[in-house]
């Protein structure tokens, strides 16, 4: 029904972000919603997936048209739904993920919340050399201030720790990375989790 939102970004949470157009404000579940944090109070297009079932209608918003498509070819795979898909894609190595894909490479895939062998080994049966098309665009990051929370850990840190729990990682899991991830100062949330993806992607 939607292709895509242009409007005013007006919030950014750990699980969704809020566009404004016309007097509503959308609320869009996207991959890894703070790398949109250096677009807060601007302008900004989000391509759009709706999701309806029946005791809900949900909006999935994406960067770019690229991202939309890789996320419709990802949530078309039996046991891959729409919180998996976004799950996935939040990692932002979309070129790892099509060429994990296209090596039959199981193991990368199993990272991945809500996705076992079963389920990877059918992403493979039915995304492999269907993705060619959808190389990865370049992501920008903006560098935000530090702050600290009312414990002293630094609220960039806290809010991507949200994140990846909304994402559907565990408490192991992410407990597993904290000591490397306390070890250094980051600009900004977005930082954070490209540093926690990577460190959970190799497990």
């Amino acid at each position: 029904m939607y292709e895509y939102i242009k409007g005013k970004l007006v919030h950014v949470g750990p699980l969704y972000v809020v566009l404004e157009n016309g007097g509503i404000g959308y609320q869009l579940q996207v991959a890894n919603p703070f790398r949109f944090s250096g677009s807060l109070n601007q302008e900004l297009t989000l391509y759009i997936y709706q999701a309806v079932r029946e005791d809900a209608i949900t909006l999935f918003g994406f960067k770019d048209y690229t991202e939309k498509q890789l996320y419709l070819k990802l949530i078309s795979v039996s046991g891959i739904g729409p919180k998996s898909g976004l799950s996935i894609l939040a990692s932002d190595d979309h070129l790892g993920l099509i060429q994990a894909i296209e090596t039959d490479n199981v193991g990368y895939l199993v990272k991945f919340p809500g996705v076992g062998k079963k389920t990877a080994s059918q992403i493979i049966l039915d995304l492999k050399g269907k993705l060619g098309e959808l190389l990865p665009d370049t992501y920008w990051m903006e560098e935000h201030p530090a702050h600290e929370t009312a414990d002293g850990q630094p609220a960039v840190l806290t809010e991507a720790l949200e994140a990846l729990a909304g994402l559907g990682y565990s408490e192991r899991e992410v407990k597993k990375i904290l000591p490397t991830l306390e070890k250094e100062n980051y600009a900004s949330t977005e930082e954070v989790l490209r540093t926690a993806f990577k460190l959970l992607l190799k497990g």
